[in-house]
Order: structure tokens, then sequence, then C-alpha cells
């Protein structure tokens, strides 16, 4: 029977002359957004999209999600990319096929709740600028935060997509709170609130395979929307799954191109295509079609991102998610923390304590941006608490979070915890229980204000108001007031590919290589020649030779910024940048600042960071500096919090030990600083 089904399959053109499903499975491809977040640190340019946009845009598939999650963050902030192009040259280039975005609710793209005016503008403008497809979730399942966001989405005519963030208290559905009573009243919520669709949103890969049919089939018993299913690959179990919940008769499925596919990605479209060749739920999809993609994206493009994947690992399975449940791009944050903080041999403490601060915190799932929240506490308390004095150093958005200024958690959150973690907090000691967007004063106006000499419109207005510090820095760039760092600047693909070939020969010892007398924490400098041409190369000193960066020496050094990384992404960021984008619909003028902004708004270089004579308050971990809650000359008391620093995307007080005067100020707002720079002292 084998041998005469692959005679048959040999005789005819499959791809051709298969008949037309009953019920097709209908595809959302997150290459060009979940993908390259998942595996690439969010780094994809939008360069590298155009040249397969055009191609994806005539497979069929439901809608593809190019915007919103962490793309709004780092298309600014390390790609010197306007994000709002983006979505305008993605809606350019796919005629055809709906465009979808992930919409964080009230935290809209990013990592606290906004104020309603924020909230309203910046949904009406990515409608206007051409999105068709609002995914929307809330980090904590509270409805309460997709209140102004769907009512604007609802008037802008475009589709909704309500999410319920799938999480477990156990290693399966069920238990006391995440049950499937739990999912399908979520889900009726959502019906009411007019979704045009239910998302199931497993963003760590926890629904397993028959858990998945549970769960679909009484979906479609309990609610009209269509089904869309969202699981991770991240622990293996996602193909299974979707079997399952195709079985169940699921109507949406995720999956990426196979490129940007697997590990903490999603499930590879290819196989499923194949898997149900000639069966009721046929996609209908061109095998062939799908593989030209693949070879422009393996190619022409995937060169220039390989470097962001963690290959330090053999298994592409993630299992530790199916022990704590912590998300793999969260993992790699927490890893990357401890190593910068010299302190990556207690990562299994960091395991072993994450689930009790997540159950301190009210068992909150752990999705952007609980899970940052939740793992950047544990690794906290890990370091800084003792037997006696827990939750020593917590982050700010750790205190709003006990405040309700996220929303209700499911579970209550510790009482002992957050009456410590309160205690002094500015808005009140007492945690609210309204809608958390009620005390929250307006913000647009002020953002207006601030940068009208800056913003050509309210575009640049929202940059600025989701992301002050960054985006004000990006806006100067964009305008030609500050040039972007070479860190900033994209590759080639001959770049690229030099740059592999350097790697190669360095670990097979094939290049001449000479310490060079300035080395730096951690990383050794090397001036290496290959085959006659000279490198300045950076190598990890800690592990197996590692080459973090190379460029030549003679005339492009490479930047000394330490690498960053982004939510629920892989690997650091490394310098990509400056990227030919399509040119904007409808050219938007340069803002005409005054004449002297430039020299008004330039400050001196930050000073080495040596303590003068007193207290000095270090920064405990690297990081950047958001404000500074006191001026040199100020009374400081013991207590008092004295300058914010942001680290891993959370916001941490650093506290005064001593009562006196502010006598100097080392760095500016917006200056990174490493573990134990002197960033003030007390006098």
């Amino acid at each position: 029977m084998t041998d005469h089904f692959q005679v048959k399959m040999a005789e005819m053109n499959f791809e051709a002359d298969r008949p037309k499903a009953e019920n097709p499975v209908k595809i959302m491809d997150l290459t060009l957004r979940d993908g390259h977040q998942s595996l690439f640190a969010t780094r994809g340019r939008t360069e590298d999209m155009i040249p397969v946009a055009e191609m994806m845009d005539n497979i069929g598939f439901w809608a593809v999600e190019v915007w919103g999650g962490a793309t709004f963050d780092t298309t600014h902030r390390f790609l010197n990319e306007d994000p709002w192009e983006r979505l305008r040259t993605m809606k350019r280039y796919f005629k055809n096929t709906p465009l979808s975005m992930l919409l964080r609710a009230q935290n809209l793209v990013g990592y606290r709740n906004y104020p309603d005016d924020v909230a309203k503008a910046f949904v009406q403008r990515t409608a206007e600028n051409g999105m068709d497809i609002f995914r929307t979730f809330d980090a904590l399942n509270d409805f309460r935060n997709f209140e102004t966001v769907v009512k604007e989405i609802k008037a802008a005519g475009k589709h909704f997509q309500g999410c319920v963030c799938y999480t477990l208290t156990g290693p399966r559905m069920g238990g006391e709170i995440y049950n499937l009573e739990f999912y399908l009243n979520k889900a009726k919520e959502l019906e009411d609130m007019g979704a045009d669709t239910i998302c199931i949103k497993d963003m760590a890969g926890l629904l397993a395979p028959y858990d998945a049919f549970d769960l679909v089939k009484a979906l479609k018993e309990t609610v009209k929307p269509p089904i869309h299913l969202h699981s991770h690959f991240t622990s293996g179990m996602s193909p299974m799954t979707h079997l399952k919940a195709i079985e169940a008769g699921v109507d949406i499925i995720d999956t990426c191109m196979s490129p940007y596919a697997y590990r903490t990605s999603h499930a590879a479209i290819e196989p499923l295509v194949v898997t149900l060749y000639g069966t009721s739920r046929d996609t209908g999809f061109s095998v062939k079609a799908l593989d030209e993609i693949n070879q422009k994206l393996e190619n022409d493009i995937l060169p220039k991102y390989k470097h962001l994947l963690d290959d330090s690992k053999v298994s592409i399975i993630d299992t530790n998610v199916l022990l704590h449940q912590t998300p793999g791009g969260m993992l790699s944050n927490l890893v990357n923390q401890l190593r910068e903080m010299d302190a990556l041999d207690r990562i299994n403490e960091v395991y072993e304590l994450l689930p009790k601060v997540r159950k301190d915190l009210g068992q909150v799932p752990l999705v952007t941006p609980t899970s940052q929240i939740v793992g950047i506490q544990t690794v906290n308390n890990v370091l800084f608490d003792s037997e006696n004095d827990t939750y020593k150093m917590t982050t700010q958005q750790v205190k709003d979070l006990c405040y309700g200024l996220y929303g209700k958690t499911a579970a209550p959150i510790n009482p002992d915890v957050q009456k410590k973690v309160l205690k002094g907090y500015p808005r009140g000691e007492e945690p609210i229980t309204c809608r958390p967007a009620e005390i929250l004063e307006p913000e647009l106006e002020k953002a207006k204000e601030d940068v009208k000499d800056l913003a050509a419109d309210l575009d640049d207005v929202l940059i600025y108001a989701l992301y002050p510090t960054t985006g004000k820095k990006f806006l100067k760039y964009k305008y030609g007031l500050e040039d972007p760092p070479e860190s900033l600047k994209a590759k080639t693909l001959e770049q690229a590919k030099k740059e592999e070939d350097l790697v190669r020969k360095a670990r097979a010892g094939k290049v001449v290589a000479k310490k060079t007398p300035e080395d730096e924490e951690g990383l050794r400098k090397f001036t290496v020649v290959v085959d006659d041409e000279v490198f300045e190369v950076r190598v990890e000193d800690k592990n197996p030779p590692v080459i973090m960066q190379a460029a030549p020496a003679l005339s492009a050094p490479p930047a000394h910024a330490a690498p960053q990384q982004d939510t629920q992404t892989q690997a650091p960021a490394r310098q990509q940048a400056p990227v030919r984008q399509a040119a904007p619909t409808s050219p938007k003028p340069a803002p005409k600042p005054a004449p002297d902004a430039k020299a008004a708004d330039a400050k001196p270089a930050a000073p080495s960071a040596a303590p003068a004579d007193g207290t000095p308050i270090k920064a405990p971990m690297p990081g950047t500096v958001i404000r500074f809650e006191k001026k040199v000359g100020d009374t400081v008391n013991e207590g008092d919090t004295v300058v914010i620093l942001e680290a891993m995307k959370m916001e941490n007080s650093l506290t005064a030990t001593t009562s006196g005067t502010l006598k100097s100020i080392n760095y500016r707002e917006g200056d990174a600083v490493a573990k134990n720079d002197v960033i003030c002292v007390i006098g």
C-alpha cells in the first residue's frame, strides 16, 4: 500500500490537484514579529522583511503579525528605525493579507499601564497607520484593562482579538485557580466585550495536547467567536498540541516560517501543511512557495542575525519550562543579568525561589511584563536579601503591582510582602481596587509640550510618551540633532559572512592573535590577522573563546557599549542598524528647533566614577540612570530614594544609607553604568 501511494504521488502534482478542504485550518504567520523576537532579540530590520513580504502575501495566511510586542521598543532603541514607518512599510507590501499586532492592553507596547489619553491616541494612530487586527492581552487577565483600547479598536472598525493568557498552577491544567472553568469564564467575558476572535495565548508552551483538546472543545461549545491558538514551541509540545486542537475544532493556528521556528519561537508551518494534506482541515498552502521564502530567509537574511541565536545548547527544547513555567526569553534575561553581576553561579537559587516569588505576587501568569517583574525581583531577592530581611530591594514595578496599578491578580498578594513593599509608596500604602487607569493623570499634553520643538507629529509624540528617555534620543537621531552611534548601524550580508568566517578561523586556531594591553572586564581584546587583513576582536574570557565582535580595526573599531537585551528574547543585542528604509507614504517635514537647541541640550561627558569624600551610592547592577530624585546640595535623609536605576527594563530605587547633603552626581540621566560604579556621593 505504501508503494502504491508513492507511485500515485509521483504521477500527479499534488500541490495543484489536491481538492479544497471542507474546513481548512487558518494560519497566522508570526515570523516578522514573534519569530525574531523569540529567537533574535527582536533585532529584525525592516529592510530584511521587505524581500519576503510580497512572497508571504501570496501564501494565503489568515493574517501576518508584523508589529507590537517588543518591536516598538527595539526599533527605536536598538535599530534607529521609526516603529511607525515599519508599520506603514509593511502595509504597502502586504496588499492581500491583514496585518496583526500584539497589544498589551493598557500597557500598549510598554511595560506599565499608560493613562487613557495616551492609550486612545496610540490605538487611533495605529489603526490609521494601517493595522487591521489588534491581538489584545493583559498580563493579569484583568479585562478592565481592555476597556479603553477596545472602544478605540471598535470605533476604528478594526478586528479585536481578545486573549486569555494560559498559565498553570501545576504540571497540567486544573487545580484551584487555572482550571477549565477559569478559562471558559474568561472567554465569555471576552465574548461579552465584542471580541471578533478569542485567542488562547500560551506564551511558555505549557498547554499539553490533551488539555488543548478539552479546552478547545469546551470553548467551541461555550462561545461563538472563532478560537485561535498561540502556543510557543519552548517545551516541545506545541506541534502535538496543534494537532489535538485541530481535532477539537480550533479555527486558527499560529506558526512561523521554518528558519524562524522552534526553540522558544513557534512550530514551523511546513510540517503542519504536509500533515494536513488531503484532510478536511488541509490549509491549501503550497509547500513549494513556502520553501522559496525559506531559501530567501536562510541564505540572504539569517546570516545577519545568526550571532544572536543561542547555540550554546544542543537541545532545542527547554525542559525547564515544564518545571517552573518560565518562558525561555525570560530565562535568558535572568542569566544575562546574573552574568553581568558576576553571580551566574546562583542561577539555581533563582530557579528554586522563583515559584515562591510568583506566589507572593499573586500567582500571576508569566508573560510580558509580569514575567520580568517576577524574574528580576527573584534575582534581587537572591542577591540582596538576608535570612531575616526579604524583599530588601524591590523594583518600582513590584511596588506598582502590589498597589494595584497593573490590575487584580488571580490570587491574593502575600499581605506581609504587600505591606512591606508599599511602605512609603508615593501614591499611598493602601492598595487600590478600581480599574488602574482611573487614577492615572493624563500625560499626552505634557508629552506634546516636552517635545514641541522636536516632534513633527503625533506619532513622534507617542514615541516619546511611551519611552521618554530612549524615545527622545531617537527623535534627536531622526531629525539630525545628534549623530547615532556606530552600534545602531546595520551590517551587510557580506560583513556578516566575513565575521562568521573570522569566527570559524579563530576557533580553528588559524588566526594570528596578539593581546592588547587595555583589556575590559570579562572580555579580552585581540588584534587578529586573517588573510593579511587586520581585525580587532573582543573575546569572552570566562568561557571557551567566543568572538563577541569583529570589525576592521583600521577603519571601523567596534563599539564598546555592553550588550543589552530586551524582554522575552534569547540573546544580547548586537550592533546592527541603519537600514535602507522605504520612503514614507507622505514625507514629514523635519521640525524646526531653536537654533541653539543642540548646544543647549548638550552636556559634558559623565566624569569618571571616582568617589569624592563621603558615602557613595553605587550601582548594585549594570543599568541605565533613569532619573535623580535629589540634586546636588539637597539634604538627604537615610532611606530617601536618590536615584532610579533601570536594569532589564525594571526600575530600582537606590536609597541613601546615611543622612547628609548630596555632594556630587557623577552621571547624567540616560547614562549606562556598570556594577559598582559610584553614581553619586553623600557628604
